[in-house]
């Protein structure tokens, strides 16, 4: 059964993510809602062409150049790794799942506190940011918190709400040094996400404090 996907990155990430200069951590993430969301894919389409007019002397930086995602969203289908993976069932992103030859199944998930689990996924050497997948347990609450940048966050299971609404597998949240939020997991199903963040969180409470140099969050 298909799930409507309801939220989506800004339009300013997308152009960014067309015109290959998005962070590495965020343009995985952007990578693979598109890979999910056919509005975004056709969206992504446009901006190409539009960058195309504009840089028509410049090469084109191809989707995918800037991250360890071996293929563009639309070519996913020529992906030897990323079409085994989903012929397997898998719901991880295809251009996750190939760049990092991982299955739901196959995720190494190490404990962060009560209820809370995290896998985080290497970048290129030299690069900043963070990409892990996180999941968290049916009613956990993450600690209160702001961000030092921008923070990518898509649902592949399960579901989320906070202080903005609620998110579903494909959705996708978008948000700056101007959102604090306190997100809470499905009651029933829990959440599994896959997360970027350009710099660590500001976590408001005592236990995120101290938990930050551990978890590198």
């Amino acid at each position: 059964m298909s799930t409507t996907i309801m939220r989506h990155p800004d339009p300013a990430t997308l152009m960014n993510y067309a015109a290959g200069c998005l962070a590495e951590p965020l343009a995985a993430v952007t990578a693979a809602h598109i890979s999910m969301c056919g509005e975004c894919h056709a969206e992504l389409a446009g901006m190409e062409l539009l960058c195309a007019a504009l840089l028509s002397k410049a090469e084109l930086v191809p989707i995918g150049a800037a991250m360890q995602v071996p293929c563009r969203p639309a070519d996913v289908s020529s992906c030897e790794v990323a079409r085994s993976l989903i012929d397997a069932g898998n719901k991880l992103p295809a251009p996750i799942a190939a760049a990092f030859q991982l299955s739901f199944e196959t995720i190494r998930w190490k404990r962060l506190g009560p209820g809370i689990w995290h896998h985080r996924l290497p970048l290129s050497p030299g690069v900043g940011g963070d990409l892990r997948l996180l999941k968290i347990g049916p009613g956990r609450v993450m600690p209160d918190h702001g961000h030092g940048g921008s923070e990518l966050t898509l649902v592949l299971d399960g579901a989320y709400n906070d202080e903005t609404g609620s998110y579903r597998r494909g959705d996708m949240q978008d948000v700056d040094e101007t959102v604090e939020h306190t997100p809470v997991a499905d009651k029933v199903t829990g959440c599994i996400c896959l997360i970027a963040s350009e710099r660590p969180a500001r976590f408001k409470s005592l236990v995120g404090k101290l938990m930050q140099p551990w978890t590198g969050m």
